[in-house]
Formats: structure tokens, C-alpha cells, sequence
């Protein structure tokens, strides 16, 4: 058998991050678990394939069932949550290299901005004509 993708103590600090599978009033097959989502999500992420190609033999599911559920966590916020609990495990552990972080404008928010541009002065007198209307 193949070696587990989520650990069971790290299971233990993820299941209350997420909401409970979506239950259908008509009945039908009973929902994937979450920690068999999990496990079919991170093996599409990890392994690059394509959701429908998601082996069966995993018992995640299908590769649409994969994606529907990250796209319900993505919704509900639990990613965040998740990258705030991985990055205080890691610092805990002291294994986060910081000489390798990037910090940019889309990362942290730029609240005055900078110096601002000058205006780019016009070099002819007027605009051309439009070729297109």
C-alpha cells in the first residue's frame, strides 16, 4: 500500500478546518469522507494530472468529486485557514527558510502606494484617426 499524503496527526489538526460533506435530500450514493477528498486533491496537485484521471483504486472518489469539494473549501476559506496552520507548524518546528521568501505588491498590499508617476507628456499635437472606426 501505497504510503499515506496527510499523516494522522496532521489529519488530527485539519478535519476541524472543514466543513462536513454537502448532504443531498433525494438520497443517492453516500458522500466521499473528507480526508479521502484531501488525499485525491493533493494527489491531483502534487502528481499534475488531470482530475478525471484520478485512479479509482484510490477510494477518493471521482476526479469531479475531488474538485467539487475544493472548490466548496476554496469558497468556505478553509485554504487560508490551512496555509495559517501549515506555516505555524512549520515556524514552530523552525524549518521555515526565510532566505528564500519573496515579498511583493501582490503578496502585501502597498498602502500608499509609492512615489507617484509623472504624466507622460504628448508628443504630437493631436490623436491619429482610428482605423477601426
Amino acid at each position: 500500500m501505497a504510503k499515506p499524503l496527510v499523516s494522522d496527526d496532521l489529519w488530527e489538526e485539519i478535519e476541524p478546518l472543514l466543513p462536513a460533506p454537502r448532504e443531498y435530500p433525494k438520497g443517492g450514493r453516500p458522500p466521499v469522507g473528507n480526508r479521502e477528498s484531501l488525499t485525491g486533491i493533493l494527489f491531483v496537485l502534487r502528481s499534475g494530472i488531470p482530475w478525471e484521471m484520478l485512479p479509482q483504486e484510490m477510494g477518493c472518489g471521482s476526479g469531479m468529486t475531488c474538485w467539487r469539494r475544493l472548490h466548496d473549501w476554496h469558497e468556505a476559506g478553509v485554504w487560508q485557514q490551512l496555509h495559517r496552520l501549515l506555516l505555524a507548524r512549520l515556524r514552530s518546528a523552525d524549518q521555515i527558510d526565510w532566505s528564500r521568501a519573496v515579498v511583493d505588491s501582490a503578496t502585501a498590499r502597498a498602502v500608499l502606494g509609492g512615489q507617484k508617476r509623472a504624466a507622460t507628456p504628448r508628443i504630437a499635437a493631436r490623436r491619429a484617426a482610428s482605423i477601426t472606426c
